[in-house]
C-alpha cells in the first residue's frame, strides 16, 4: 500500500500511509483507538476506497472495489465481531454466500468433505452440525478462518483476534496461524495486546493519528518501545491492585443463583456473591462458563429459576425480579459485554448513546420535553473527559472505532457514579493507553465506596484491578483467591476445572474458597 489517504468529513483517517507486508509472514498492525488500522485494512479488503494512493499485490495494481474483488484476489478478513449467522449451523455458514448451485444437499455433502480435509491440514477443528449459537467463541473464529481458507485466501486479515478468547484459546490459535504461516499464508495481524505482538509477528507496523510512525522488525523492538510509539510518550506499565481502604458494608448479595436456558441446559447452578462498598470483585472463567448469565441475571436483564438478590435493602426473588430500570434508580450501573448489541444503539448519534437509560434525569428533561442541548453538552464533556476520538456529538456511534464506542459505554455509566458498576470486559479492544485511563476510572470510583464486578477474559487486568478473584467454571463458582495470592497459574488451573485444594498444592499452599 503507497500513499494511502482516507478521510471520513473533517476526520482524516489515515494519510500518506506506506504498508509493505512480504509473503509468508504474520505482520502486526498497532495503534491506539481511532488511529486508523480498521480503515486501512478496510481499505485493503475492498470495503472501502481510497481518497488516494496504490495498493499492490503480488507487485501488480488492482483496484478493489468491493470485498468480492479483493477475496478473487485471495484476500480475506476475520472481523472482530464475527459475521456468523447464529440459527445456522457451522457447515451452513460456511456454504453460505459460496452456494454453487441451487442444489443445496450435494453442495453441503461436497463442502462438508473439503472442510474436514481443510481442519485436518489447518488444526481449525470446528463441530460442522453445531448451530453457531451453541459454538463457543473460539470456535466461532475457528469457523469464520475456515469460511476464509475455504474461499482459496492467502492473504488474511484478523482484526483483534483473541478479544474475546480465553488463554489457552489463544494459545491455540497461535498455533494454528504459525501453521498457516509456515504453509505460505500472509497474515495481517489487528491488535493492541503488544505482548502478543511480540510472541507472535515477524514485523510490526505502528500507526499514530493517521501516520505510520514505526516500521520495523519484531526481533528489533520490545513492549515498552512499541507502547511508546503508540501513544507518543513513555506508558507505565500495569501495576498490581492495590485496595485503598478496608471494604465496607455489603450493597449486593446474590443467594443460590441457578438459571437455564431455553433448551433447558443448567446455565448458572448454585451461585452466591457479595459486592462489598470499596472493593472490586473479579470473576475469570473461560467463555461460555456462565459469567454472561451471571451479569445479566444481576442486571435485570434476565430472571433466575431460584435463588434471590439483595440491592440497596431490598430484596428480589424469581416471581418479582430486578428489571434494568429498577436497577439504575437503585445505583446499579452496568457495561455490558457486548458494546454494539447491548451498550449503544450503532444509528444513533453519540449524545443520544450518551444518555440512554438516563433520560430520566432532572437536566435532561424538563415538563415532558427533552433537552437536546444540555444533553449534547454533557455528552462533549464526556468525551472531553474520556479522549474520545473525533470528539463531535453528532458522529453516529457507528462511525467510532470499537474502542471508543467501548470508552462511550463507560463514560456514560461511571458519570452515574453508581453504588454498584457491572464491568463486563471493559478494556476488550481498547489500546495501551485508554487501558490505563479506564483501570484508573474504575479504581476510582472503588475509591469512592462504589462495589464494582468485574468480568474479563483478560487475566492481567483481573490481577491488575481486582481486590478478590473468583473463578467460574460449568456455571460455579469453583473457588476464590485474594488478589495477594493471584497468578496467572493458579486461575488458569482453576479454569480448567482443578479444585481449590489441587490448585493449592500446585502453587504452594494457595487456598481456594468452597465451590458454590
Amino acid at each position: 500500500m503507497r500513499g494511502i489517504h482516507k478521510r471520513f468529513g473533517a476526520v482524516q483517517a489515515n494519510r500518506g500511509v506506506d504498508l509493505q507486508v512480504a509473503a509468508g509472514t504474520v505482520h502486526a498492525i498497532v495503534g491506539e483507538n481511532g488511529a486508523g488500522k480498521s480503515t486501512l485494512m478496510s481499505l485493503l479488503y475492498g470495503l472501502l476506497q481510497p481518497d488516494a494512493g496504490e495498493i499492490r499485490i503480488h507487485g501488480r495494481p488492482v483496484r478493489l472495489r468491493g470485498a468480492r474483488d479483493a477475496i478473487a484476489l485471495g484476500i480475506a478478513m476475520v472481523q472482530q465481531h464475527f459475521m456468523l449467522v447464529e440459527t445456522l449451523s457451522a457447515l451452513d455458514n460456511a456454504l453460505l454466500g459460496a452456494e454453487p448451485h441451487w442444489r443445496l444437499l450435494p453442495a453441503r455433502a461436497a463442502l462438508r468433505a473439503r472442510l474436514q480435509a481443510l481442519m485436518q491440514d489447518s488444526g481449525l477443528a470446528v463441530d460442522l452440525d453445531a448451530t453457531v449459537a451453541a459454538l463457543p467463541l473460539g470456535a466461532r473464529q475457528r469457523l469464520e478462518i475456515l469460511k476464509a481458507l475455504l474461499r482459496g485466501a492467502r492473504i488474511l486479515i484478523l482484526d483483534e483476534p483473541t478479544a474475546v478468547l480465553s488463554p489457552a484459546e489463544t494459545a491455540q490459535l497461535f498455533a494454528t496461524l504459525r501453521r498457516l504461516r509456515d504453509q505460505g499464508c500472509t497474515l495481517l495481524i489487528v491488535t493492541h495486546k503488544l505482548q502478543e505482538v511480540m510472541d507472535l509477528a515477524d514485523r510490526v507496523t505502528v500507526l499514530r493519528a493517521g501516520q505510520v510512525v514505526l516500521d520495523c522488525a519484531v526481533a528489533g523492538t520490545g513492549v515498552d518501545a512499541l507502547a511508546e510509539a503508540m501513544v507518543g510518550r513513555r506508558v507505565e506499565r500495569v501495576a498490581p491492585s492495590a485496595s485503598a481502604a478496608t471494604a465496607g458494608p455489603v450493597l449486593l448479595q446474590a443467594r443460590s443463583l441457578t438459571w437455564r436456558d431455553a433448551q433447558g441446559r443448567v446455565r448458572l447452578q448454585g451461585v452466591d456473591l457479595e459486592l462489598r462498598a470499596g472493593q472490586i470483585v473479579g470473576i475469570a472463567g473461560v467463555a461460555g462458563n456462565g459469567q454472561s448469565e451471571l451479569l445479566d441475571l444481576l442486571a435485570g436483564l434476565q430472571a433466575p429459576d431460584a435463588g434471590q438478590l439483595q440491592l440497596a435493602d431490598q430484596t428480589f426473588t424469581p416471581a418479582a425480579w430486578l428489571d434494568p430500570r429498577r436497577a439504575r434508580a437503585l445505583g446499579l450501573a452496568h457495561v455490558p459485554e457486548d458494546r454494539q448489541r447491548r451498550g449503544l444503539v450503532l444509528p444513533f448519534e453519540a449524545w443520544e448513546s450518551a444518555v440512554l437509560g438516563y433520560l430520566g434525569r432532572p437536566r435532561y428533561a424538563r415538563a415532558g420535553w427533552l433537552r437536546r442541548a444540555a444533553m449534547q453538552a454533557e455528552c462533549a464533556a464526556l468525551m472531553q473527559d474520556w479522549d474520545l476520538r473525533p470528539p463531535d456529538p453528532r458522529q453516529r456511534c457507528s462511525g467510532f472505532s470499537g474502542g471508543n464506542q467501548q470508552k462511550l459505554v463507560l463514560a456514560r455509566e461511571a458519570a452515574a457514579r453508581p453504588a454498584v458498576l457491572l464491568a463486563g470486559q471493559p478494556t476488550r479492544g481498547v489500546d495501551i493507553g485508554a487501558v490505563q485511563h479506564i483501570h484508573a476510572r474504575l479504581r476510582a470510583l472503588r475509591d469512592a465506596g462504589s462495589a464494582l464486578l468485574l468480568v474479563s477474559s483478560d487475566l492481567d487486568e483481573i490481577m491488575a484491578l481486582s481486590d478478590r478473584v473468583l473463578v467460574m467454571q460449568g456455571g460455579r463458582i469453583v473457588g476464590e483467591l485474594p488478589a495477594g495470592q493471584c497468578t496467572q497459574a493458579a486461575l488458569g488451573r482453576l479454569m480448567g476445572g482443578l479444585t481449590g485444594e489441587q490448585t493449592g498444592e500446585l502453587t504452594g499452599g494457595l487456598t481456594a474458597g468452597a465451590a458454590a
